[in-house]
């Protein structure tokens, strides 16, 4: 998710308008905020602060340099994915890999059918529980076949496969230090340093970004 301060969940939607009306209307009022409805609650997200924007463009890499963004597939930011397990539910993951006819799979709302993502990527906001919990159910409803969190709040990379049910059957947390190599099922070897990862992500002490340090 977008990060801090933490994701404001929002009750019912005005009277005459469904819960996805209420969603594009407060992404109106909210510009570059990211709204997103989950398990029939809508979560607006603030606009990323810089180190989770660098987070992204630095995870990218590893994915562009074994051609995951070319004819079989796409590496793509801010995409939607329609999920299963509400009526009017979707999610917009930080950084997803697709198939690259997934435009062909458009559902509603500028969001796509869950077959065309073959991972999905999370760098954590100050309310990390959405991602670390409502997120996985999500997405393992939705089949998606790897998930990967960077999780700043505890320093660790987390990397699930194997989706089955409302979870998924495989969970590996990965410490600084190691080197993790992602399911060759997402269409190419990806290893990713997760030193490098979450230094990238690691937001700078208040004082330092004051100027104060």
């Amino acid at each position: 998710m977008s990060a801090a301060p933490a994701e404001q969940p929002h009750g019912e939607p005005q009277a005459g308008r469904s819960l996805l009306e209420e969603a594009n209307a407060l992404m109106e009022l909210l510009p570059g905020h990211r709204v997103e409805i989950i398990g029939g609650q809508i979560l607006v997200s603030p606009p990323a602060d810089g180190a989770h924007a660098e987070a992204l463009t630095d995870l990218m890499i590893p994915f562009l340099a074994v051609g995951l963004h070319g004819q079989e597939s796409r590496v793509v930011q801010s995409v939607g994915i329609w999920l299963p397990d509400g009526p009017e539910d979707y999610a917009v993951p930080d950084l997803s890999v697709v198939d690259a006819d997934y435009k062909d799979h458009r559902v509603k709302n500028n969001c796509y059918d869950p077959v065309s993502f073959r991972l999905v990527l999370e760098v954590t906001s100050s309310n990390y529980r959405t991602d670390l919990r409502t997120k996985v159910s999500a997405y393992a409803i939705a089949k998606v076949p790897v998930y990967v969190i960077v999780d700043r709040q505890h320093d660790r990379l987390h990397v699930l496969t194997d989706p089955v049910a409302d979870e998924y059957d495989t969970h590996r947390v990965h410490a600084p230090g190691e080197l993790v190599t992602l399911p060759e099922s997402i269409g190419a070897k990806v290893t990713l340093d997760v030193e490098a990862v979450l230094a990238a992500a690691r937001r700078k002490p208040e004082s330092e970004e004051n100027g104060l340090a």
